[in-house]
């Protein structure tokens, strides 16, 4: 477990950036939960729909009157993440993540700067996206930590699988809340194969 969650309070001094149609909160010396996906794991209309329940659940919680506050916003977040985790686990696209040599490098990267750069508490590689629990070192951002992820291996990607169109461009991040929510986060993640019905699934720690 980090040495120091940040309070959620705290959250109010977060920093948002907008990639996409997801908001992405951006706070020094926070945890996050991350999943990047394969390029071709969700189809545009998978996307569409997933975008509108996400609106859905927001104007349930507002009314559609105000902005939600952080704590709804929060929940929202939770909610998409497990219902875009259900999408992924249908297993479309080409996949590319169960090839041996392709997911090895995949944990090879993760692994790379693990304590210069970033702690790393738990992750996956599934067939078409990956789960990463995990805090940037100070001075380091996510997104320059993911950029840097992605970019290594698509390069790899294309001696092994031959494409290095191997990312979307979008991903979907959460702060840890809280000491509970990080023990569900890395259980979650640990047991996101079993979740898929992969049993022996070996990319995972």
């Amino acid at each position: 477990m980090p040495r120091q969650l940040i309070p959620y309070d705290d959250f109010i001094r977060k920093k948002i950036r907008s990639r996409g149609y997801l908001p992405h909160w951006e706070l020094d010396g926070a945890t996050y939960s991350l999943t990047y996906r394969l390029h071709d794991s969700l189809p545009n209309y998978v996307l569409q729909q997933l975008r509108d329940e996400r609106e859905s659940m927001i104007r349930q919680r507002t009314g559609g009157l105000r902005q939600p506050t952080a704590i709804e916003r929060f929940d929202v977040e939770e909610a998409f993440a497990l219902r875009l985790d259900d999408e992924l686990h249908v297993g479309r696209g080409k996949c590319h993540l169960r090839n041996t040599a392709l997911a090895d490098a995949i944990v090879e990267n993760l692994h790379h700067f693990e304590g210069t750069r970033y702690s790393l508490y738990a992750w996956c590689v599934m067939p078409n996206h990956v789960h990463v629990v995990f805090r940037p070192f100070e001075g380091d951002s996510l997104e320059r930590i993911l950029h840097s992820w992605k970019s290594f291996t698509s390069h790899r990607a294309s001696g092994i699988v031959g494409t290095r169109t191997l990312w979307a461009r979008e991903y979907y991040d959460r702060m840890i809340r809280d000491e509970r929510h990080f023990f569900d986060a890395v259980a979650y993640v640990r047991h996101n194969p079993i979740k898929a019905g992969l049993a022996g699934w070996r990319w995972v720690g």
